[in-house]
């Protein structure tokens, strides 16, 4: 696990020297993600230029020194932020082919494998978590491929004359030639997904590469960008999964026992101490009990605790690690712990980003980073297998509300917003009326007329991005037109996918890639921690599209297949428990310890000044959550921490 950064210089204008100089300083920012090797790589004429951070976890000698030549003339150069977990299968076959190595790292085996396949089809068989930035200088070309879910990040982008890519835009902003503004159609999409969807990111002209893709450039057309090519794609892999569905679930659960079992045995591969977060939910409890199965010694597990009620599942771990039999650490914060992290968040996350779960992601990561380099996690068991409450929200309503014609649905939300919401309260406060299966909740104006913004929603998608928002309608706070959003792209989900598949899908491509893979992958970088995740292999993904929506999910239960895999290995009783977030009380500490700092942070002042926020909507909120008159942390969060991320610039 590494760190890049890269420039060309259409104009090859620089000295050597002077390139290596600048580009050493822009991997000054992404230290964190290599501190054990610095490696550059220039070439004037062509004005190419690659720096390289090295987080050093298989071959540990200078033979895994990157940026990495090819044998022979040196044709490809390369620099590589990731792991190809069956790159010794691939290494195999390049000997039987007659190449030899001098190392045993990946990136000497990919390059061989670039020399004798090509490079597109050589990361065609790649399995791995990979961003990797290729120049060829037989034919002038830089290559850049991004894994197929997404797990490593990669932007890139023209700024005048120069191409800049590289794994964070903290290290892209140090070349001079670095002058994007502030995307405000990203920024619209920030305040209502909570992060940056890509392909955009928060400035303008600079985009992140789609996962499953590979985009060449040509450094003689300045300014021209070729659009990124799929070498995966996983709406194919859902069409593909839906159109050959298991025979049966058992053949379907067995198949799937035997691939996680593969994917786990594969990323416990390295060279330095390996271990495992434990939550003591389904996911991380499946990933340590087929670590355990597979290893002579306890697996080192790790989780953090809090002393806030609600909010503290270490003995859920303790009690898995216990049967399991880890080598298990359990470390228990406080709120001032927590806290601490608060001014740091900018900087680790680089841009703005608003998952307030990002808090205790770091902290469990800088906990294992005292005695490992490498920690599996179990992201992914969500959104492939139907485990989210907000999936099983949306089928239910959608359920409801699909069975009336659009026009008659149209017509019935009319009627909803024909009054206001202070004159339906008026209204409601004589008859007392509650809101079915939810007892002690009574039905308010605010929740009719959000009611009526979902029986005016035209389909499912769009039910569903509204589900999954923050802020509705941003225009509101922003006073800027409402940005497209990848959730409304026109075919993105195959004809025939279900009500449940269209969730777990729309989860697996912008909430897993955009929040949950960003906030992993950032906080452990923080610490030169490598995270992983087994059930991420692209063979795990394709082959959960081929269970049947009541084989995930069924009587309100969902990841039904990896729970009976679990069951080999862990009495039902120990996790069978509503699913809980990764939380942190972030409402009291905003009235509490983090008031005053947001006090400033969310004056009208400062609201105005900065020329972003339409100060009314977030004043008004922030007065109402002070008071306890409104829970508005999750939306309150959203701004301050883009004017965190704002103030850091």
């Amino acid at each position: 696990m590494c760190g890049f950064v890269g420039f060309i210089d259409s104009g090859s204008s620089m000295l050597q020297d002077t390139m290596a100089s600048l580009v050493e300083k822009m991997t000054v920012p992404i230290f964190q993600r290599g501190p054990d090797d610095l490696g550059i790589f220039v070439q004037p004429e062509t004005g190419v230029a690659l720096g390289f951070r090295r987080l050093s976890i298989l071959d540990l000698s200078p033979l895994g020194h990157q940026p990495m030549s090819s044998r022979g003339e040196g044709r490809y150069t390369m620099v590589f932020n990731g792991e190809i977990y069956n790159y010794q299968e691939i290494r195999d076959e390049l000997l039987a082919k007659g190449h030899s190595f001098r190392g045993h790292s990946d990136t000497e085996v990919m390059l061989a494998a670039f020399l004798e396949w090509g490079p597109e089809a050589s990361i065609a068989r790649a399995n791995g978590m990979f961003a990797i930035a290729l120049w060829d200088r037989q034919d002038d070309r830089l290559r850049l491929f991004r894994d197929r879910v997404g797990k490593k990040p990669l932007y890139y982008g023209w700024q005048g004359g120069t191409f800049l890519f590289g794994s964070q835009l903290s290290a892209m902003r140090v070349h001079p030639q670095f002058k994007a503004g502030i995307d405000r159609d990203a920024l619209a999409l920030y305040m209502r997904h909570n992060a940056v969807p890509g392909p955009h990111s928060i400035y303008e002209g600079i985009h992140k590469l789609t996962p499953g893709c590979g985009l060449t450039l040509d450094p003689r057309r300045p300014g021209h960008l070729e659009p990124p090519v799929p070498f995966w794609s996983p709406r194919r892999a859902l069409s593909d999964g839906m159109s050959n569905p298991w025979p049966s679930e058992a053949e379907g659960v067995e198949e799937l026992h035997r691939l996680l079992l593969d994917a786990t045995a594969r990323r416990m591969v390295a060279d330095v101490p390996i271990g495992a977060f434990l939550s003591g939910g389904i996911d991380s409890s499946l990933v340590v009990a087929l670590m355990q199965a597979q290893s002579s010694r306890p697996v080192r597990t790790f989780t953090i605790g809090f002393d806030e009620e609600g909010f503290d599942e270490a003995p859920f771990a303790r009690a898995v690690a216990g049967h399991l039999g880890t080598d298990h650490t359990e470390v228990y914060l406080s709120g001032k712990d927590a806290l601490a992290v608060v001014p740091d968040l900018p900087r680790i996350f680089d841009e703005p980003f608003s998952d307030s779960s990002q808090i205790p992601t770091w902290l469990v990561s800088h906990v294992a980073r005292q005695q490992v380099t490498v920690a599996l996690s179990g992201d992914g068991g969500d959104e492939l297998f139907a485990g989210y409450p907000h999936q099983h929200l949306g089928l239910r309503i959608w359920n409801k509300l699909g069975m009336f014609p659009r026009p008659l649905r149209r017509l019935m939300a009319g009627g909803l917003l024909a009054a206001s919401p202070q004159g339906w309260n008026r209204m409601l406060d004589k008859v007392h009326v509650g809101v079915p299966g939810r007892p002690g909740r009574r039905v308010t104006g605010a929740l009719l007329h959000r009611l009526a913004a979902m029986l005016r929603f035209r389909d499912f998608p769009e039910l569903y991005r509204n589900l999954q928002s923050h802020w509705q309608g941003t225009e509101q706070v922003l006073g800027s037109r409402e940005a497209w959003s990848p959730f409304l792209a026109e075919g993105t989900l195959p004809a025939g996918t279900s009500t449940l598949a269209s969730a777990q899908y729309l989860d697996f491509i912008h909430y897993l890639v955009d929040d949950i893979l960003v906030k992993v992958d950032r906080a452990s970088m923080a610490v030169s921690l490598e995270a992983r995740s087994p059930i991420l292999d692209y063979r795990v993904v394709e082959h959960a599209w081929r269970f049947r929506d009541e084989w995930k999910y069924r009587g309100g239960v969902g990841k039904r297949p990896l729970r009976q895999i679990l069951a080999h290995y862990v009495p039902t009783p120990l996790i069978d428990r509503p699913k809980k977030g990764f939380g942190i009380p972030l409402g009291d500490w905003l009235r509490g310890p983090l008031r005053s700092w947001a006090d400033e942070s969310l004056s009208a002042e400062r609201l105005k000044k900065d020329g972003f926020f339409k100060p009314g909507p977030i004043v008004s909120r922030w007065k109402e959550h002070r008071e306890g008159t409104g829970e508005w942390h999750y939306l309150l969060w959203d701004v301050l921490m883009f004017n965190a991320w704002l103030d850091g610039q």
